[in-house]
Protein backbone atom coordinates (compact mmCIF):
# COMPACT_ATOMS: atom_id res chain seq x y z
CA UNK A 1 0.00 0.00 0.00
CA UNK A 2 1.61 3.73 -0.77
CA UNK A 3 1.83 6.56 1.42
CA UNK A 4 -1.62 8.09 -0.02
CA UNK A 5 -3.37 5.18 0.14
CA UNK A 6 -2.54 4.13 3.64
CA UNK A 7 -3.21 7.91 4.97
CA UNK A 8 -6.94 8.38 2.93
CA UNK A 9 -7.62 4.78 5.06
CA UNK A 10 -6.45 6.85 8.53
CA UNK A 11 -8.12 9.66 7.54
CA UNK A 12 -11.54 6.98 6.60
CA UNK A 13 -10.80 5.64 9.78
CA UNK A 14 -11.04 8.97 12.16
CA UNK A 15 -13.72 10.54 10.56
CA UNK A 16 -15.75 7.42 11.11
CA UNK A 17 -14.71 7.35 14.74
CA UNK A 18 -16.03 10.85 14.69
CA UNK A 19 -19.68 9.85 12.73
CA UNK A 20 -19.99 7.08 15.36
CA UNK A 21 -19.13 9.42 18.69
CA UNK A 22 -22.44 11.56 16.81
CA UNK A 23 -24.55 8.86 16.65
CA UNK A 24 -24.08 7.87 20.02
CA UNK A 25 -24.54 11.20 20.87
CA UNK A 26 -27.59 11.87 18.19
CA UNK A 27 -29.34 8.53 19.76
CA UNK A 28 -29.12 10.66 22.89
CA UNK A 29 -30.09 13.91 22.23
CA UNK A 30 -32.58 14.89 22.60
CA UNK A 31 -34.25 11.45 23.95
CA UNK A 32 -37.73 12.43 24.46
CA UNK A 33 -39.66 9.22 26.25
CA UNK A 34 -43.15 8.86 24.49
CA UNK A 35 -45.13 6.81 27.02
CA UNK A 36 -47.33 3.85 25.58
CA UNK A 37 -49.27 0.97 26.77
CA UNK A 38 -46.73 -1.40 26.28
CA UNK A 39 -43.23 0.34 26.35
CA UNK A 40 -41.90 3.39 25.29
CA UNK A 41 -40.97 5.28 22.08
CA UNK A 42 -37.97 7.82 21.74
CA UNK A 43 -37.44 10.95 19.48
CA UNK A 44 -34.26 11.35 18.99
CA UNK A 45 -31.24 12.70 16.30
CA UNK A 46 -29.79 9.21 15.96
CA UNK A 47 -31.47 8.31 12.68
CA UNK A 48 -30.38 11.68 11.14
CA UNK A 49 -26.77 10.93 12.43
CA UNK A 50 -26.79 7.16 10.77
CA UNK A 51 -28.04 8.67 7.36
CA UNK A 52 -25.50 11.42 7.25
CA UNK A 53 -22.94 8.78 7.88
CA UNK A 54 -23.83 6.83 4.82
CA UNK A 55 -24.10 9.87 2.97
CA UNK A 56 -20.95 11.03 3.74
CA UNK A 57 -18.86 7.94 4.20
CA UNK A 58 -20.38 5.74 1.28
CA UNK A 59 -21.74 2.29 2.41
CA UNK A 60 -19.20 0.24 4.23
CA UNK A 61 -17.48 3.30 6.27
CA UNK A 62 -21.29 4.56 6.71
CA UNK A 63 -22.67 1.07 7.94
CA UNK A 64 -19.69 1.22 10.58
CA UNK A 65 -20.00 4.35 11.77
CA UNK A 66 -23.94 3.73 11.84
CA UNK A 67 -23.97 0.64 13.45
CA UNK A 68 -21.27 1.10 16.12
CA UNK A 69 -22.51 4.21 17.31
CA UNK A 70 -25.93 3.48 17.64
CA UNK A 71 -24.29 -0.36 19.26
CA UNK A 72 -22.56 2.02 21.78
CA UNK A 73 -25.16 4.10 22.93
CA UNK A 74 -27.07 0.66 23.36
CA UNK A 75 -24.48 -0.19 25.44
CA UNK A 76 -24.62 2.21 28.10
CA UNK A 77 -27.57 1.97 28.74
CA UNK A 78 -29.21 -1.39 30.33
CA UNK A 79 -32.40 -1.63 29.37
CA UNK A 80 -30.48 -1.82 25.64
CA UNK A 81 -27.58 -3.22 26.29
CA UNK A 82 -29.09 -6.99 25.28
CA UNK A 83 -30.23 -5.50 21.77
CA UNK A 84 -26.44 -4.07 21.01
CA UNK A 85 -25.75 -6.54 18.24
CA UNK A 86 -29.34 -6.40 16.56
CA UNK A 87 -28.84 -2.85 16.44
CA UNK A 88 -25.50 -2.83 15.38
CA UNK A 89 -26.89 -4.81 12.52
CA UNK A 90 -30.17 -2.94 11.76
CA UNK A 91 -28.29 1.01 12.19
CA UNK A 92 -25.39 -0.47 10.24
CA UNK A 93 -28.19 -1.36 7.40
CA UNK A 94 -29.53 2.12 7.73
CA UNK A 95 -25.67 3.54 6.71
CA UNK A 96 -25.45 1.09 4.08
CA UNK A 97 -28.43 1.71 2.11
CA UNK A 98 -27.39 5.87 2.19
CA UNK A 99 -24.66 4.87 1.31
CA UNK A 100 -25.51 2.82 -1.87
CA UNK A 101 -27.59 5.38 -2.47
CA UNK A 102 -25.30 8.05 -2.68
CA UNK A 103 -22.49 5.60 -3.57
CA UNK A 104 -22.21 6.93 -7.43
CA UNK A 105 -22.30 10.26 -6.91
CA UNK A 106 -19.49 10.83 -3.77
CA UNK A 107 -16.64 8.60 -6.36
CA UNK A 108 -17.82 11.27 -9.00
CA UNK A 109 -17.19 14.01 -6.39
CA UNK A 110 -20.56 15.84 -5.68
CA UNK A 111 -23.40 14.85 -3.93
CA UNK A 112 -26.78 16.26 -5.37
CA UNK A 113 -29.87 16.69 -3.02
CA UNK A 114 -31.76 14.34 -4.85
CA UNK A 115 -29.41 11.82 -4.47
CA UNK A 116 -28.70 13.02 -1.13
CA UNK A 117 -32.36 12.86 -0.21
CA UNK A 118 -32.81 9.77 -2.01
CA UNK A 119 -30.34 7.81 0.22
CA UNK A 120 -32.00 9.01 3.16
CA UNK A 121 -35.05 7.54 2.21
CA UNK A 122 -33.57 4.33 1.19
CA UNK A 123 -32.14 4.55 4.78
CA UNK A 124 -35.03 5.00 6.57
CA UNK A 125 -36.97 2.18 4.81
CA UNK A 126 -34.12 -0.24 5.19
CA UNK A 127 -34.16 0.63 8.96
CA UNK A 128 -37.66 0.76 10.03
CA UNK A 129 -38.69 -2.91 8.18
CA UNK A 130 -35.64 -4.00 10.12
CA UNK A 131 -36.60 -2.42 12.72
CA UNK A 132 -40.17 -3.11 12.98
CA UNK A 133 -39.16 -7.31 12.50
CA UNK A 134 -36.74 -7.10 15.55
CA UNK A 135 -39.56 -5.74 17.67
CA UNK A 136 -42.05 -8.03 16.30
CA UNK A 137 -40.17 -11.00 16.84
CA UNK A 138 -37.49 -10.61 19.36
CA UNK A 139 -38.63 -8.31 21.42
CA UNK A 140 -42.66 -8.91 21.12
CA UNK A 141 -42.37 -12.69 20.70
CA UNK A 142 -39.05 -13.77 22.44
CA UNK A 143 -38.27 -11.59 25.17
CA UNK A 144 -41.93 -9.97 26.34
CA UNK A 145 -43.62 -13.65 24.93
CA UNK A 146 -46.65 -11.84 23.65
CA UNK A 147 -48.83 -13.71 21.13
CA UNK A 148 -48.69 -12.93 17.49
CA UNK A 149 -51.66 -10.76 17.95
CA UNK A 150 -50.18 -8.38 21.19
CA UNK A 151 -46.77 -8.26 19.27
CA UNK A 152 -48.27 -6.91 16.13
CA UNK A 153 -50.10 -4.14 18.79
CA UNK A 154 -46.29 -3.43 19.73
CA UNK A 155 -45.00 -2.74 16.35
CA UNK A 156 -48.14 -0.60 15.57
CA UNK A 157 -47.66 1.18 18.75
CA UNK A 158 -44.48 2.37 16.86
CA UNK A 159 -45.21 3.28 13.93
CA UNK A 160 -46.15 7.33 14.83
CA UNK A 161 -42.84 7.54 16.98
CA UNK A 162 -40.84 5.71 14.38
CA UNK A 163 -42.65 7.74 11.04
CA UNK A 164 -41.73 11.05 13.02
CA UNK A 165 -37.88 10.10 13.26
CA UNK A 166 -37.69 9.30 9.87
CA UNK A 167 -39.27 12.28 8.84
CA UNK A 168 -36.49 14.24 10.95
CA UNK A 169 -33.87 12.42 9.25
CA UNK A 170 -35.27 12.93 5.82
CA UNK A 171 -35.53 16.07 6.46
CA UNK A 172 -32.56 16.87 7.78
CA UNK A 173 -29.56 14.67 6.92
CA UNK A 174 -29.54 15.31 3.30
CA UNK A 175 -28.96 19.36 3.47
CA UNK A 176 -26.63 18.52 5.91
CA UNK A 177 -24.86 16.27 4.17
CA UNK A 178 -24.26 18.90 0.96
CA UNK A 179 -23.54 21.41 3.69
CA UNK A 180 -20.47 19.42 4.97
CA UNK A 181 -19.58 18.28 1.44
CA UNK A 182 -19.66 21.72 0.22
CA UNK A 183 -17.36 22.92 3.43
Amino acid sequence: MNQSKGKKAVLMLCITAMMAALVAVGSKIPDIQIPSPLGTNRFHLGNVMCALSGLLLGPWWGALASGLGSAIFDLFDPIRIAEAPITFITKGAMGLAAGLAANAALKKGGLTYARALAGSVAACITYYILYFAKTFFYSGLLVKGLTVPLAGALVLEKVPASIFNAAIAIIAAPPLAIAIIAA
